[in-house]
């Protein structure tokens, strides 16, 4: 996919949600060791690359999702992350997603030239139940950063999030249900009384997918990949909030205007994804 940028690949497990990660799941089919972590040399400056015309691959304005085949900030990527870091410095006018399980380790290795946050880069918890959102949350909330955000996929129990929205801190929060071998139920009753704090507290909220075992009133469903997402979108339970305000910049640090950035395109059938929100666009990779 376009949107994603993988400098390392391979996790460990550690809390509940990790239980079937599909990393896991499509590393075994491929024959290959998830937890073996290594740098992926291929990509790792895919946010630098250019096409012929000698522009960037990765347009201004589009956002960037960083390690969906690891965690960001896993112990054994301590030797490459400052790279890392100085490609996400040069390209700030791209928005970085950064999503954790893990956020007991950032503040140890941010960038000397944090501060109070990078204006591009968005750090993010993954809360699959009230326990880790417990745990994760706060330490996230105590962080500096200008943007901050929660993933609750797969989302395995209700999590009440409004102690935490309350903060203002949050500007968006991510829900869907498991996927691949093992799945586990994901409630919409779960998913409406989030859609609830978030609309009380004005935070975007993104309901991507049932998942592939999915709970409606009392009824349970098994849901094939393809429609997932439609019923997700069909549910309504997507929420605009208020502007997240990120400050995209040029290489010599001047503000972009609205029309210096990306346009997403879509094709028709994108219009019933619940993904849509927080897209760049279709990427005509015939995946869909």
């Amino acid at each position: 996919m376009h949107d994603i940028w993988n400098p390392w690949h391979g996790c460990h497990r550690v809390s509940e949600g990790c239980a079937h990660c599909y990393m896991y799941f499509l590393d075994e089919r491929r024959g290959r060791d998830c937890s073996q972590i290594h740098r992926n040399r291929s990509g790792f400056r895919y946010p630098l690359q250019r096409d012929r015309e000698g522009r960037y691959k990765i347009r201004s304005g589009e956002q960037i999702r960083v390690c969906m085949s690891s965690d960001f900030f896993l112990e054994e990527a301590d030797p490459w992350r400052e790279e890392a870091w100085d490609i996400m410095r040069v390209r700030r006018d791209v928005k970085f997603f950064l999503l954790t399980k893990r956020p007991e380790r950032i503040l140890a290795v941010l960038p000397a030239d944090w501060g109070e946050g990078w204006d591009h880069v968005a750090l993010n918890v993954s809360c699959e139940n009230q326990t880790r959102a417990e745990e994760r949350i706060p330490v996230l909330l105590d962080l500096p950063a200008r943007h901050k955000g929660v993933m609750a996929a797969p989302l395995l129990g209700e999590v009440r999030l409004a102690p935490f929205l309350a903060s203002g801190q949050i500007g968006q929060v991510i829900a869907g249900g498991e996927n691949y071998g093992g799945a586990r139920p994901c409630d919409f009753d779960w998913i409406l009384r989030m859609r609830v704090d978030c609309e009380r507290f004005q935070v975007s909220f993104c309901f991507i997918e049932t998942g592939s075992y999915f709970l409606k009133d009392g009824r349970a469903y098994r849901m094939p990949r393809r429609l997932q997402s439609e019923m997700a979108w069909k549910s309504g339970m997507s929420f605009a909030g208020r502007p997240r305000g990120f400050r995209l910049v040029d290489s010599w640090g001047g503000e972009l205007a609205e029309s210096d950035l990306h346009i997403p395109a879509f094709k028709t059938r994108c219009d019933r994804c619940g993904s849509k929100p927080i897209c760049n666009g279709c990427s005509n990779c015939g995946k869909c």
